[in-house]
């Protein structure tokens, strides 16, 4: 007999709630089971799924996007309210409603489709679309009406974070008619903190930036906001000034050779009341350490952060060889090591020119275009963001070789052969001018190093992207090998990734001095799957669990606190908010940096004790800004014995001889001829100065005048030195301006130290006055020569004092190497520099 199924399965049951039925009940679902993690990780979220905050965290390749989508379908089925899911770009959200239409689950990309208005479809957007200033999903104020939301899942939760403070920073390119009127007015307070800065901005210097003082901002307030308020419908101002035009006064300005930006210390989130009211906001990451700026940047609920949910193991991840050359072999040339990494992208393992392997994808994270250009030449591909989407695609469909992605260290899928051997480097660098300061003054700051272990994460995540995938990772520079040998880094790491690093170095204790050789067969084992090693890789990872504690640092709840509270007029309140986080932080760097803000608010309420905060402020951080009355900086005084100063220094900054490489190695590779990282050779000229036993500082940085850098040789000699490391290798001499910079920076440390003899000093290209300039009587010049010779001589010194166990903390020792290698206070600059010459 026929049936009538319309008279079946028809009494309206109720809609199903919990996420792992929905996805059983799904009648064409490509794969009958979810993955054991990622049921685990539904069935914690459907406890906790009326907390308001909820980060889930799970590797790379755990299925996170499935979990988001079947939290949404389960919030839509529940009738709290309608359901959108965030992905970092386009390309990712349409990559998200690929997988939902293989689940079955209905999307929509328009957030007036009838079918995500009446909650019968999720929408998956970019987070762009609902955070900006003319978000069709509603801006307090604007003329959009706010749609009501039950739950935002997140997708990226970092990514979503960088484009958060993106959206809420108004940049107005230097072309920009309002930019000059700023400069105009705003100028004059930035040259008294700093004349050289403020000219280095007027030249064009692409790394001068300079805070406004929040003194000067805030008085001139009107005329800010004069100049501002004609542009706010210019397509320059459109998505961020109604974001932040009423919390204007509160913002921190930055002036450089790009232009002006402008940004709040917290984003003001509730401009977005779609956001901030939706009842349930799910925030799914792999990398994301500090879960603090959840809660700066978007206002999660701390409380709600305190635990975050997780499967039970943390052993959902893909099988990684991760090496750092470096640390295996100290004295390895950096381009030896991309010469290996094209040699296997051909096939050619041993590197003897014969093809005798398979040839692998070799992908090449790089921070920059300066590191692109030293991988040009053996590269097939070089990639920028504007076409990644087409590399990643021949990257997926075959074998291409070596590809270099530049500044791309997340969002980007390379699973199987589309990246075997992965490279990473060096770190990407912040770009915006607010960012590059705090990197700055935060450069040695634990909170700091938090962020950047993030971003090594990320970027060592492209290639593995399945429980069953595999990759080998190369880090290059001695900066990325502290990162994985120094425990204050490695506890950053994730615990898969940090159970990982711990079997690569295993293994690489067995190659340590191996060279190339070694590095070479260590590769071999993971890419030609070597038994041995994928049983210990799968065995590694069997017992690791995920961290299901929350980290939300004090001061970071502190912040937005205050910002909330200064926003609302309430300043003496947010200045005793900031107070009670700063008697708890014991990083000086930090605690200075916390202070500014703290003197920022307490400008409105007295601004006679606000420049009292900073003045404290500076003695913790010289990198924050200087009081309106000055800085009286301190003399030089230099060690009594140079060689017991070393020792000391040594002997409590390094715990081993690998750890005491490795930093001296990455201290040099910051003194490189770059005109987009002179603030990191100015640091690392200074810590220098400290490593070889020299009272060393920066008295311009401090106090806005004087030398990039001064040495206290000795009780009776100085060196004055002034950095040029962004002059181009090409220039046609010494300009006037430098040279006269130098003497300037003399005639200061005269006055300042009126008993000792000044040896001006300059690193520059060239050993050659231009035309024009005035040679300042006894300058001696580091070219580029002399800079080699000198990092040199104190790698060797750095390698001669780990010959023997704790040798570098022996001061009789240090004195023998120190004398050895002509770096002592008599003898350094004689052997590392040369005469300034006139032109013939």
């Amino acid at each position: 007999m026929a049936l009538d199924w319309n008279q079946i399965g028809t009494s309206s049951p109720e809609l199903l709630l919990r996420p792992r039925d929905i996805f059983a009940a799904l009648p064409n679902k490509p794969w009958p089971y979810l993955r054991q993690e990622q049921g685990e990780v539904l069935e914690r979220w459907f406890v906790r799924k009326d907390d308001r905050d909820v980060v889930i965290k799970q590797n790379t390749g755990g299925g996170k996007t499935v979990a988001g989508l079947l939290i949404a379908q389960s919030t839509l089925n529940e009738g709290v309210g309608k359901a959108v899911y965030l992905a970092p770009d386009s390309y990712l959200a349409s990559r998200v409603r690929d997988e939902a239409a293989r689940l079955g689950l209905q999307t929509a990309e328009r957030h007036d489709d009838i079918r995500f208005t009446s909650g019968r479809a999720i929408l998956v957007a970019t987070f762009q679309k609902l955070i900006n200033g003319q978000s069709l999903f509603g801006v307090v104020g604007g003329r959009h009406p706010t749609i009501d939301l039950g739950v935002v899942v997140v997708d990226d939760a970092h990514a979503a974070l960088a484009t958060t403070e993106g959206q809420f920073r108004l940049t107005i390119p230097v072309e920009h008619p309002a930019c000059l009127k700023l400069f105009e007015l705003l100028g004059p307070a930035v040259a008294e903190q700093s004349e050289k800065t403020w000219l280095d901005i007027a030249a064009g210097d692409p790394t001068a930036v300079a805070r406004v003082p929040f003194w000067t901002w805030a008085d001139k307030h009107g005329e800010v906001l004069d100049i501002l308020h004609p542009h706010q419908r210019d397509e320059d101002f459109a998505f961020a000034w109604p974001l932040i035009a009423d919390c204007l006064g509160l913002c921190t300005a930055m002036l450089s050779s790009r232009g002006v930006e402008i940004r709040p210390p917290c984003p003001p989130i509730a401009k977005i009341p779609s956001f901030v009211n939706a009842k349930r906001r799910v925030y799914l990451t792999a990398t994301l350490s500090d879960d603090s700026v959840l809660v700066t940047n978007l206002k999660a609920d701390p409380k709600n952060l305190e635990q975050v949910v997780t499967p039970g193991s943390a052993a959902d991840l893909g099988d990684r060889l991760v090496l750092a050359p470096v640390e295996l072999t100290p004295n390895l040339d950096d381009d030896a090591v991309r010469q290996l990494a094209k040699a296997f992208s051909v096939g050619d393992r041993d590197g003897d020119g014969v093809t005798e392997s398979r040839p692998v994808n070799v992908v090449v994270l790089v921070p920059s275009t300066a590191k692109a250009n030293q991988w040009r030449h053996l590269a097939d591909r070089v990639h920028y963001v504007r076409d990644l989407e087409h590399g990643v695609a021949e990257l997926t469909n075959g074998h291409v070789g070596l590809v270099v992605l530049v500044n791309k260290y997340d969002g980007i899928d390379l699973p199987g052969p589309a990246c075997e051997l992965l490279v990473v480097d060096g770190i990407p660098r912040p770009l915006d001018a607010a960012e590059r300061r705090e990197a700055s003054a935060l450069i040695d700051s634990p909170t700091r190093r938090v962020r950047d272990v993030q971003r090594i994460e990320q970027g060592m995540g492209r290639g593995v992207r399945d429980v069953n995938d595999h990759c080998a990772v190369l880090l290059m520079g001695a900066g990325l090998g502290v990162a994985v040998h120094d425990d204050a880094w490695l506890s950053l790491f994730s615990p898969a990734t940090r159970a990982q690093l711990q079997l690569s170095r295993d293994l690489a204790l067995q190659l340590h001095g191996a060279g190339l050789d070694g590095i070479r067969d260590a590769l071999s084992v993971c890419l030609d799957r070597d038994p041995q090693w994928v049983q210990r890789s799968k065995l590694a990872l069997a017992s690791v669990r995920y961290n299901s504690t929350g980290a939300v640092r004090p001061e970071a709840i502190a912040a937005r606190d205050a910002f909330d509270l200064a926003a609302a007029g309430q300043h003496n309140p947010a200045v005793d908010r900031l107070q009670q986080a700063i008697n708890g932080i014991t990083d000086p760097a930090l605690r200075g940096w916390v202070r500014e803000q703290k003197a920022t608010y307490l400008h409105f309420i007295d601004p006679a004790t606000a420049q009292q905060q900073l003045g404290a402020a500076i003695r913790d951080n010289p990198a924050v800004l200087r009081p309106a009355v000055g800085v009286d900086i301190r003399q030089a005084r230099p060690a009594a014995v140079q060689a017991r100063a070393v020792a000391d220094f040594l002997g409590t900054t390094y715990a081993d001889s690998t750890a005491l490489v490795l930093g001296f190695r990455a201290m040099l590779d910051d003194i490189v001829w770059d005109n987009e990282r002179t603030d990191e050779a100015e640091a690392a000229w200074e810590k220098l100065g400290h490593h070889l036993g020299f009272d060393s500082m920066r008295p311009e940085r401090l106090c806005g005048t004087g030398p990039d850098n001064l040495w206290a040789l000795s009780a009776t000699q100085h060196a004055v030195i002034e950095l040029k490391t962004g002059v181009e290798l090409d220039c046609d001499g010494i300009a006037k301006k430098d040279a006269d910079q130098l003497g300037g920076s003399v005639r200061w440390n005269e006055n300042k130290n009126p008993r000792v003899t000044n040896t001006p000093v300059m690193l520059h290209p060239t050993d050659t006055l231009h035309d024009m300039a005035v040679i300042v009587p006894g300058m001696r010049v580091v070219t580029p020569a002399k800079l080699t010779e000198l990092k040199t001589a104190v790698e060797s010194f750095a390698t001669a004092m780990t010959q023997s166990p704790n040798l570098w903390a022996n001061e009789h020792a240090v004195a023998q190497q120190l004398g050895f290698y002509r770096l002592t206070g008599d003898r350094i600059l004689g052997a590392y520099s040369v005469v300034a010459r006139r032109p013939n």
